[in-house]
């Protein structure tokens, strides 16, 4: 079953943030992981919410999306994006989406 992380980041410091983007989505693809959305134009439809950058990405399953996110690559960038972002970090499990 699928699993996504849904993350909302506050970049403080652009410069920075960068080398967290630019590295990134070559330690989730290894894992299985792919983009659903990323940095889009949001707009709240109800509730006090205040979303800076929007990311959704897609794992095969939870075990997948844990392994990337605690495994040797991701923790190096995770030391770089706390230096430079506050982020919101979930794991959702349990989304499918039904075959055309």
């Amino acid at each position: 079953m699928a699993a996504h992380l849904i993350a909302d980041v506050d970049i403080e410091d652009a410069a920075a943030f960068e080398e967290y983007r630019r590295d990134v989505p070559a330690t989730e693809e290894r894992y299985g992981g792919r983009y659903l959305g990323r940095a889009g134009a949001t707009k709240v439809l109800e509730g006090d919410w205040e979303p800076h950058r929007l990311v959704i990405v897609e794992f095969p399953d939870m075990a997948s999306l844990m392994g990337w996110y605690n495994s040797p690559e991701y923790a190096r960038l995770i030391e770089i994006r706390k230096r430079c972002a506050s982020t919101r970090i979930i794991a959702l499990e349990g989304i499918t989406l039904p075959t055309a």
